[in-house]
């Protein structure tokens, strides 16, 4: 993997950058709709190519895993060809899946063994193991096992885990040299920083993550449910301390604005199932603000989903339409509002990034953030 630095915006931290991998480039600060599934839900591939456009879309090791396995991924030739996706994917390590799993788990050093969602079945994720399961996988880029502590979080606990982290990281790097490439392309290995929202164990982590000297990093454990503040406080820490020359990507999140406001911090990428899930539930993200498109309000309304036309929906079909297909239940409603959501979060960073470029990114930003902030 090779990363480059374009601009960067003198108003904030802001970076445009350049990921490039064997399969092609990533232009950054970017944003990876989630595929739990080998599938961004309820979007077909072509739509995700041709009308989205993504440089890069997200797995998830514990889904992938479990259902449809390593086994009929690896007889498939890997997850891109499985899936019929011939871009960048980078596959999470399940250690938040997990996480999110605590009345099914239990975490020891060794690792984590825990409960299958679907059958209840007895699994075990070590270091060693994930990296073999993303091996499998054959991701482009794949994350260090970590574990992701609650919100809020007492600070022993942070701090414990944290060194438990870094054990586990220490464990996936020298797997990893022992475990080639499952395929006939290269994969980029990055570690997590964790330590819940204590500076002083998120510098520490930092420190920790920016020795191992891997090709990129993240930034973990944050919008699990602590305040927004508290989450770009944790982030400026940790980009700070983070190599200026290497991608930074903070998973998980999250809202336009929280999107907005990490890149002002110098984060590059971000996921999130907020754009997919939300959909699902009938909100819209524009640029002026929020739609709850279920509202009595919109029954009437005949004017385009959102005039901007950023996908094919926005202008094709109208918003008293699409309220009477979530009205009836019609999944055609989900699929419309899930096209729209990705949309719109991809043409948000794609701005990001031609303001930083030009220049003026801080104070587009503020604009942005005032205007998203509504509910209309």
């Amino acid at each position: 993997m090779d990363f480059k630095k374009i601009a960067t915006d003198a108003g904030s931290k802001a970076r445009a950058g350049e990921i490039t991998t064997d399969h092609g480039k990533i232009e950054t600060p970017i944003f990876m709709p989630v595929g739990t599934v080998a599938s961004v839900k309820g979007v077909h591939q072509r739509e995700l190519k041709n009308d989205i456009n993504p440089d890069i879309i997200l797995g998830n090791t514990y889904h992938l895993y479990l259902k449809p396995q390593t086994k009929i991924l690896e007889q498939a030739g890997g997850l891109h060809k499985f899936m019929n996706w011939d871009r960048n994917i980078l596959t999470d390590s399940g250690g938040y899946q997990v996480y999110s799993l605590s009345a099914n788990r239990k975490i020891k050093e060794e690792g984590v063994k825990f409960k299958s969602h679907i059958d209840g079945s007895t699994h075990m994720f070590t270091p060693e193991n994930v990296m073999e399961i993303q091996r499998s996988i054959g991701a482009d880029i794949i994350m260090a096992f970590d574990e992701c502590t609650p919100y809020p979080c007492d600070y022993n606990y942070a701090k414990r885990s944290m060194h438990m982290t870094h054990r586990w990281l220490d464990r996936c790097i020298n797997h990893l040299d022992k475990t080639p490439f499952t395929y006939d392309y290269a994969q980029t290995f990055f570690p997590i920083v964790q330590g819940s929202t204590y500076k002083d164990l998120r510098r520490q982590s930092a420190e920790y993550i920016a020795n191992a000297g891997a090709e990129g990093n993240a930034i973990g454990g944050l919008s699990v449910g602590e305040p927004a503040e508290e989450m770009y406080a944790m982030t400026d820490v940790v980009c700070e301390i983070l190599p200026e020359d290497k991608p930074r990507y903070l998973m998980g999140v999250g809202t336009p604005i929280n999107i907005l406001e990490n890149i002002a911090l110098g984060v590059d990428m971000f996921d999130c199932v907020m754009p997919t899930r939300n959909a699902r539930n009938g909100m819209l993200f524009t640029a002026h603000g929020t739609i709850n498109i279920k509202n009595a309000k919109w029954a009437e309304d005949f004017s385009p989903i959102d005039e901007m036309g950023i996908t094919f929906v926005d202008t094709e079909y109208s918003k008293a339409y699409l309220k009477h297909l979530f009205s009836v239940n019609e999944l055609l409603g989900k699929q419309i509002a899930t096209i729209h959501n990705l949309g719109f979060y991809l043409w948000l960073v794609r701005e990001a990034r031609k303001h930083i470029i030009a220049g003026d990114f801080r104070e587009w930003k503020d604009k942005m953030v005032k205007q998203m902030d509504k509910r209309l």
